[in-house]
């Protein structure tokens, strides 16, 4: 995956920099709809829902303000059934290339032109979900066609040369077994892959949890032949450190450690903070500081490694070093 340029990565670092010393969250996560054109084995989201009570555009601003993070998410349930998404973009981007902009979608209402517009107004990497190579996708996802909708729509646009779609799959017990062939499916797109780990705490079963002793060994074996197609290209987003946590998370259960709240956080479509998508503990913009001090200071919650946890659950030297390593360029780019 192309690294963000030179003036780009020196501003995301300082601000990343500055928002850890201040216990400002690096990372928000603003969760622009609850409605869904999936219903989705693994999570709680799906089909309509009320949007009489959803931020505006213009709204955005006051979050970014107040917030300051260095990396934004734009996610839902699917923010696509946003009409006004490109508008929420550039009110979360300002007049700035910062933060740093990721739409997380199940795509099945992106087109060229949304994705060129979309790319237009501020963001920096697309997030696709794929939970299996093939029409087990649809299923899955309990919507019929969007496999074939993505298969000829992502090598497409991969192929205009942006370098900023991502495959994100999510690891269940359902699909463990194409952990390779997912991979497989990004390089013949032409795209990167970002694993995630599912969590029961979502809907509460746990039966989509690889736990068992075959599925651990599965999972480790089919990581082990992916981790060893590594390369300068940065094609698979995870860094070593988080697929070995992705490891331990399952073989344990559960993972401790969690800073969500401080390093991360949720905006709910209606404009609440939240310390994640799965705590559902709700305070005002200004009440920041008391939800660290009521939820983060005591959690105990270790029912998820999802990626936004992921990327933070790091002393801040090795998620400086990871970051620039993989993602921020500390030269100048050639001419």
């Amino acid at each position: 995956m192309r690294k963000v340029p030179l003036v780009e990565s020196l501003k995301i670092i300082g601000r990343g920099s500055a928002n850890w010393l201040a216990q400002r969250p690096i990372v928000v996560s603003f969760e622009v709809t609850d409605a869904c054109t999936c219903a989705c084995r693994h999570c709680d989201h799906g089909g309509p829902r009320d949007e009489s009570r959803n931020l505006q555009p213009a709204d955005y601003r006051r979050y970014m303000e107040a917030l300051n993070p260095c990396v934004v998410q734009v996610s839902g349930g699917e923010p696509m059934m946003r009409a006004d998404v490109v508008e929420i973009v550039r009110s979360i981007k300002g007049e700035s290339k910062l933060p740093y902009t990721i739409l997380v979608s199940n795509w099945s209402l992106m087109t060229e032109a949304k994705y060129l517009a979309l790319r237009d107004a501020g963001i920096d990497q697309f997030s696709v979900s794929l939970d299996f190579p093939d029409a087990r996708h649809d299923e899955f996802r309990a919507y019929p066609g969007l496999y074939s909708h993505l298969e000829g729509l992502v090598p497409r646009l991969a192929k205009l040369g942006h370098d900023d779609i991502v495959l994100n799959s999510c690891i269940t017990s359902d699909n463990v077994g194409e952990i390779e062939t997912i991979a497989d499916k990004a390089r013949e797109w032409g795209v990167n892959l970002c694993y995630s780990a599912y969590s029961a705490r979502r809907t509460g079963c746990r039966d989509l949890f690889p736990g068992a002793p075959e599925q651990l060994a599965e999972l480790n074996e089919r990581l082990d032949r992916v981790e060893a197609r590594r390369d300068a290209t940065n094609w698979i987003v995870n860094s070593p450190s988080t697929m070995e946590a992705t490891r331990l998370y399952f073989k344990n259960g559960g993972l401790a450690g969690c800073k969500a709240g401080l390093r991360f956080l949720v905006v709910t479509a209606d404009g609440a903070l939240q310390p994640c998508s799965m705590q559902f503990h709700r305070y005002a913009l200004e009440d920041r500081g008391r939800m660290i001090e009521e939820f983060t200071r005591t959690n105990t919650c270790d029912e998820c490694y999802v990626s936004i946890r992921s990327y933070l659950d790091k002393s801040f030297p090795q998620l400086l070093w990871e970051n620039v390593s993989g993602f921020f360029s500390l030269q100048a780019e050639r001419q």
